[in-house]
């Protein structure tokens, strides 16, 4: 079964306001395709369109912020980290506003929008900004959840969607994300798969084909990327030895970066990132822009075997 996270999110968005008359939701004429309609149909005083001024709506979210309210403002992943950057940076990070920017179309799977929308840079730019949260959910069964929590937390939250359908791993019976907390998909003990948001289904079908090859392969879906699960991190490296990381996003400053940055203070074990590899990439399908800019399942089970070959190399 396959669901799109914004249709959840809009969804869900009639819950969170029963439950939280404080919070108020701002979009930058994207209400549609962010399905924000029916929050707006119920609650129109509670709901802010900017037009196409992502700006202003950052600035004015943190001025909501600033009397009791929750702002959700709503964009592209590709608008809010920026075009919208110095706002976030300077006027909601650096005063620890409870401002929460819900993003969607990250990533190469925007597919046909091109270069211009597909946010590849965006979890880097977050990462940097001190005091944000930077969540990426794994499918739609974890949208509501994850977006629960970064609602009830203080301070400001990064929540970066996909565009598209995808396959759905946290069923109803399935435990539910915790935030700052990887999730455990997967156990294996011969390497790790460290993924985030739209490459979590793509790297479980990878560890399927290589339990077919007779490698063992464990998978964390690490949602929250700032804070880091750096526990799991240290117990995959430690009780696995290597560790492949998958995202859709430039391999320089997301989840990879961040993986990276932490097993160099170490000092442990192989790691293979698999990501966009530093470049703009053209438009098409999804599946295809991942084939060809190294993001499919094949590509996750060929850096698998590169990285196991590297422990068996140096003995790790």
């Amino acid at each position: 079964m396959n669901k799109a996270m914004r249709d959840v999110f809009g969804e869900y968005l009639l819950e969170l306001g029963e439950a939280y008359p404080e919070l108020v939701v701002l979009d930058a004429d994207i209400a549609s395709s962010f399905r924000t309609a029916r929050f707006s149909a119920r609650w129109p005083e509670r709901h802010f369109n900017f037009g196409v001024a992502e700006q202003n709506m950052l600035m004015a979210a943190a001025g909501l912020s600033t009397v009791g309210l929750i702002p959700l403002a709503c964009t592209f992943a590709s608008f809010c980290a920026l075009r919208a950057c110095e706002q976030i940076r300077s006027f909601i990070c650096y005063g620890r506003l409870n401002v929460k920017i819900i993003a969607t179309h990250g990533g190469l799977e925007v597919g046909y929008d091109g270069p211009t929308h597909q946010a590849t840079e965006d979890i880097a730019i977050m990462r940097a900004m001190p005091n944000m949260t930077v969540v990426v959910p794994a499918d739609a069964g974890a949208v509501s959840s994850l977006l629960r929590q970064a609602v009830e937390m203080e301070g400001p939250v990064y929540f970066r969607m996909t565009r598209g359908e995808s396959p759905l791993i946290y069923q109803p019976d399935h435990p539910s994300p915790v935030l700052g907390c990887a999730s455990l998909l997967r156990q294996g003990t011969d390497a790790t798969i460290i993924a985030a948001g739209r490459l979590v289904p793509i790297a479980l079908e990878a560890a399927d084909k290589l339990t077919e090859q007779g490698i063992q392969v464990r998978v964390l879906d690490m949602h929250t990327i700032k804070p880091l699960d750096t526990a799991a991190v240290e117990q995959a490296i430690a009780e696995t030895g290597v560790i492949v990381t998958a995202e859709d996003h430039n391999v320089i400053g997301g989840l990879g970066g961040a993986v990276a940055e932490y097993l160099a203070g170490r000092g442990s074990g192989p790691l293979v990132r698999v990501g966009v590899s530093d470049t703009f990439a053209r438009s098409g399908p999804p599946d295809a822009l991942y084939e060809r800019y190294g993001l499919s399942g094949q590509h996750i089970v060929e850096a698998v075997r590169t990285a196991i070959g590297r422990k068996e190399k140096t003995g790790i």
